[in-house]
């Protein structure tokens, strides 16, 4: 499986990606919306983890890109943010996310479970 990771803070991209390899997925990263679109077209991965508040193109402006092009149109996504459900604008859930998941509230064992669930559906 091909995971990638759009995240700005290097520490918990980097803390990701050795949990996800330890479980056997192939890993990229991207420390921004811009960069994180152009390795998604690249990739092809399964999934992406995206992070919403980065520099240069946001996490919103990157899923909003993504879905606008034939191949980014059916990547599943899953938001890792600092802020809660409740505060993700209504139009980005409504560009099809599959989880929402608060970075405080996870730890990374917990992310590849649910991440492994939304793959398996």
């Amino acid at each position: 499986m091909k995971i990638a990771i759009v995240e700005d803070d290097q520490v918990i991209s980097q803390m990701y990606r050795i949990k996800f390899e330890s479980e056997n997925f192939e890993v990229e990263t991207a420390e921004n919306g811009k960069l994180g679109l152009e390795l998604v077209k690249s990739m092809a991965p399964d999934i992406v983890l995206l992070d919403l508040m980065m520099p240069e193109m946001n996490g919103g402006e990157m899923l909003a890109e993504l879905r606008a092009q034939d191949w980014g149109r059916n990547v599943k996504v899953i938001i890792l943010s600092n802020v809660g459900e409740q505060e993700i604008p209504p139009e980005v859930k409504n560009l099809g996310v599959s989880a929402v998941i608060l970075k405080a509230n996870m730890t990374p064992s917990q992310v590849v479970t649910l991440v492994k669930k939304v793959l398996s559906t």
